[in-house]
C-alpha cells in the first residue's frame, strides 16, 4: 500500500513541476536571449530536485560558452525578470529557479 501511496506523490510532484515550467516559459521566454534559455531548459532537466548547488556564474559559463561578465550580466537579468532567484552574494552567490513556494 506504501508503494502506491509513494507513486502518487511523485506522480503530483511530477505533475506540478511540469505545470510550473510550462508557466514560468510562457511567461518570460520572449524575454530570454538564447544563452538565458539554454541554462533555463538545462535547470529544468535536473528536475525537480534542481541543480546541485543551484546555478553559478561558473555553472552558467560552462553551459552557455561565455564570459564571467556575460554570465554574469545575463543572471542578474533573470533575476530581475524574476525567473531566479538568488542567494548569497560574491563567489558563493547561487541561482535557483522561482517556481513560487519551491526552489530549483
Amino acid at each position: 500500500m506504501q508503494v502506491i501511496i509513494d507513486a502518487q506523490k511523485t506522480a503530483e510532484t511530477l505533475i506540478e513541476f511540469t505545470l510550473k515550467k510550462a508557466h514560468l516559459f510562457d511567461l518570460y521566454q520572449a524575454k530570454m536571449n538564447e544563452r538565458q534559455l539554454k541554462s533555463v531548459q538545462r535547470m529544468f532537466q535536473k528536475g525537480p530536485q534542481g541543480i546541485e548547488g543551484g546555478m553559478t556564474a561558473k555553472k552558467y559559463m560552462r553551459i552557455t560558452k561565455t564570459s564571467k561578465a556575460t554570465a554574469t550580466r545575463d543572471l542578474r537579468i533573470l533575476e530581475e525578470l524574476g525567473v531566479l532567484n538568488v542567494y548569497g552574494g560574491g563567489r558563493n552567490t547561487q541561482y535557483y529557479l522561482n517556481l513560487g513556494d519551491s526552489l530549483l
